[in-house]
């Protein structure tokens, strides 16, 4: 019987096999089904999704080319332009497209310089010669429509798509381009109302596989390209159709049904998940699965079922102490505060930072309500945020309360609802994080990041910042100044146009030393140099150090220089060094460089077998001049006596103010005395004119002594010594008249007699 029995058990069990693994294939075979049913249905709507939305776009692309083509048809005819500016916008844009998402019209010209703009009659002052589609028509011969690369607006900072079309003169030669822009957030707000679910989306490239949109990514991939990627390459050679591909971008496995837009080199695709398409069937698929595992263990018998089932069970429960175990372990030794709450807010799990905050650790708080755990001004913070996250809405800020120890502490809050199946939220995690010290951190980096701004914005230096590559990256306000650029405008510019230093000799560029800096490593030596201001042409003398830019692995990642201005200093150096040589009241040479001139001019006498001539002179009264008018108006007498004075002399004479009232006057290349007394002569008929001082007429007299060389002296100072000494004697004799010295034994005699003197003053 026993034996009987074991093997009717033995027939039951291969019996239940066989009709478990009947169940099983048919259930296989449903699951199977269910999922081409789904892939094809995915297939189908994403093929037809894709053939529409690329009609939508390829009708106000169509819209847009042909506005285009209307703006480059008028401005291509010669009498457009000599219509008036109003009459000429109205007649140019009048086939421009005002369409959600497109920009102005601009018409550039072949130097790529904006000449006409749809938003303003006045054309805005820009030029695009740099950007691809301006070069695809001038430099490449594009005919047609031609889609630029995505690029940030001069005007907005939006990423915008350039659509552009060339327009020709009349001999066919290139005139310049239409230039009209649509916003990628175009596209966005295009494909906003579609929902493709986690990790899908609709992707719109170029041609050559750079990217214009993905949706709903944002703009971060925009202008990138996937040029030589598998999909890129299946889009291209297939032009249209479905296939399954994992993207080059993000490396998720996709169905792709792509299609091209319109006759544009453009191309379309839905991307959808494969995990999102097979979501429903892989639910239901466990679903279908476990109910006919389910199935074929009831085939299998009661009593294995109970034997398995209390294994199980007893497996489950150490594995889920385990769990537990760790679970706790782990959130123990989290930094954060976390907790679970139910959805009457009372507790069901607290970790050890938890229950220190709340100060019963190591008591738990199971089941206490959140009210009994917190003070009543905390849980009067708290509660609207509880509220709002227990109505489903996650909770995520930061909050500043008191520490401790009396002292600030900053954290970061999160409350997020859990949900049942049912969309119903039947508890609350809540995590809360410590992040005074980064608080603090962040603190000191803007601080330091904020004195270090200032001091550059304050120092009275210029400075300029560059990358590694040479290009300006900053520049302060004393730089500003100095080279008329503006800060934001000359970011991203090469630093050979903003700072170019001139030799002050010969006006030839020198090298420049932020680029010496970033080639040679290091700090370079001041450069003495001129920079010219961009705009108003100013000059300005400066002195230019650089220093390279290091990381902490000795790689330049960039130079800055100082550039001083020197303009004033080189301009008191030449004025001090003009004073050393010349007087400052009437800008006459003064002793010291009337003794240069006196050497010269006695060795040149030697040379020649010449005379010079020294004269002494002193005005006659100038004492009285001062005491009765002023010390001002002795001034002013003095200029206009060494006007006179130098009217009188030749250019190659040296007149000189000695000092108070007295004067020298050094005349070489003499042919004898005669030559001197014609001189003494016009200085008192020059002197016979009244001076006007004060508003009256001043006669002022003068008196001077003549010495000749080599006859009265071979040294300056002796011809100085004799002249003087003739011009006092010229004052002892009645004034107004000059002396020329006779020798050491022999008293001075006038130049000519007085009435001579007289007659010639007249």
């Amino acid at each position: 019987m026993p034996s009987l029995r074991q093997f009717f058990s033995h027939r039951l069990i291969w019996l239940a096999l066989l009709v478990a693994l009947g169940i099983g294939a048919l259930f296989a075979r449903t699951i199977w089904t269910i999922r081409n049913d789904e892939w094809s249905y995915a297939e189908q709507t994403n093929a037809n999704l894709a053939r529409t939305l690329e009609q939508g776009l390829a009708w106000s692309l169509d819209s847009f080319d042909k506005s285009l083509e209307g703006v480059a048809r008028e401005v291509a005819r010669p009498e457009v332009w000599a219509l008036p500016p109003d009459l000429r916008a109205r007649v140019v844009f009048d086939n421009s497209l005002r369409a959600r998402g497109a920009g102005d019209v601009l018409v550039l010209d072949a130097q790529g310089n904006v000449i006409l703009d749809s938003g303003s009659l006045v054309p805005r002052k820009a030029n695009f010669a740099d950007r691809d589609y301006f070069l695809a028509f001038r430099e490449h011969g594009q005919q047609g429509l031609f889609f630029g690369k995505p690029v940030p607006s001069r005007v907005t900072g939006l990423n915008i798509l350039p659509l552009s079309r060339g327009y020709y003169n009349a001999d066919g030669s290139f005139a310049g381009v239409v230039v009209g822009a649509i916003r990628l957030s175009y596209f966005n707000e295009l494909f906003g109302s579609l929902n493709l679910g986690a990790n899908s989306g609709i992707n719109l490239f170029r041609q050559d596989g750079v990217v214009i949109s993905r949706f709903p990514y944002g703009d971060a991939d925009v202008g990138k390209t996937i040029a030589g990627t598998p999909n890129l390459l299946r889009f291209q050679a297939e032009g249209s159709g479905s296939f399954v591909g994992t993207a080059a971008l993000d490396g998720v496995e996709r169905l792709y049904s792509f299609r091209p837009v319109g006759n544009y080199p453009l191309i379309l695709n839905v991307a959808q998940s494969t995990d999102t398409i097979l979501a429903k069937w892989r639910s239901s698929a466990w679903v279908l699965g476990g109910f006919a595992v389910l199935l074929m263990l009831g085939c299998l018998g009661l009593a294995l079922l109970f034997v398995r089932e209390l294994v199980l069970r007893q497996q489950v429960s150490v594995r889920l102490t385990e769990a537990e175990h760790d679970l706790r372990t782990t959130l123990d030794n989290v930094p954060s505060m976390i907790a679970y709450w139910d959805a009457g807010m009372h507790n069901r799990f607290a970790n050890r930072a938890a229950l220190e905050e709340f100060g019963t650790y190591p008591a738990p708080v199971r089941g206490r309500h959140i009210s009994e755990l917190l003070s009543e001004a905390r849980y009067a913070a708290s509660k609207p945020y509880y509220d709002l996250a227990l109505s489903g809405a996650p909770q995520r800020f930061e909050r500043t309360d008191e520490g401790p120890q009396g002292l600030p502490r900053h954290s970061i809050v999160s409350y997020l609802p859990d949900t049942d199946a049912r969309g119903v939220v039947t508890g609350l995690f809540v995590q809360v994080t410590d992040i005074t010290e980064r608080k603090r951190m962040e603190n000191e980096l803007f601080d330091e990041k904020e004195r270090v701004r200032l001091t550059l914005q304050s120092i009275g230096d210029a400075v300029v910042c560059s990358d590694a590559k040479g290009m300006v990256t900053y520049l302060n306000p004393v730089a500003e100044r100095l080279t008329g650029w503006q800060a934001f405008d000359a970011a991203g510019r090469n630093v050979d146009e903003v700072v170019s230093l001139r030799s002050p000799d010969n006006d030839e560029p020198l090298p420049n030393t932020l680029r010496t800096a970033i080639q040679q490593g290091a700090a370079t030596d001041p450069v003495r140099g001129v920079l010219v201001h961009r705009t108003s042409g100013q000059r300005f003398q400066v002195e230019e150090t650089a220093s390279a830019i290091t990381d902490r692995h000795g790689a330049v990642t960039g130079a800055v220089a100082v550039l001083r201005d020197v303009t004033e200093a080189v301009a008191m150096a030449e004025r001090m060094a003009h004073l050393a040589q010349y007087d400052a009241l009437t800008d006459l040479p003064n002793r010291v460089l009337l003794q240069d001139r006196a050497q010269l001019a006695m060795a040149q006498a030697r040379r020649e077998g010449k005379s010079l001539s020294v004269m002494y002179l002193d005005l006659d009264g100038f004492k009285e001049v001062n005491d009765r008018l002023g010390h001002d108006v002795g001034d002013i007498l003095l200029v206009q006596f060494a006007q006179r004075l130098q009217a009188a002399v030749r250019a190659s004479d040296t007149v000189c103010r000695q000092g108070g009232d007295e004067f020298v006057v050094l005349l070489p290349g003499l042919d004898g005395v005669e030559p001197a007394c014609l001189v003494a002569r016009k200085i008192l008929a020059a002197c016979d004119a009244a001076f006007e001082l004060a508003g009256q007429p001043v006669r002022v007299g003068v008196s001077g002594g003549i010495a000749l060389f080599p006859q009265h002296g071979s040294t300056f100072d002796e011809l100085s010594r004799h002249a003087d000494g003739a011009m006092y004697a010229a004052k002892r004799g009645g004034r107004m008249r000059f002396m020329l010295y006779r020798g050491p034994d022999a008293e001075p005699e006038a130049v000519l007699p007085e009435p001579d003197l007289a007659a010639t003053a007249q």
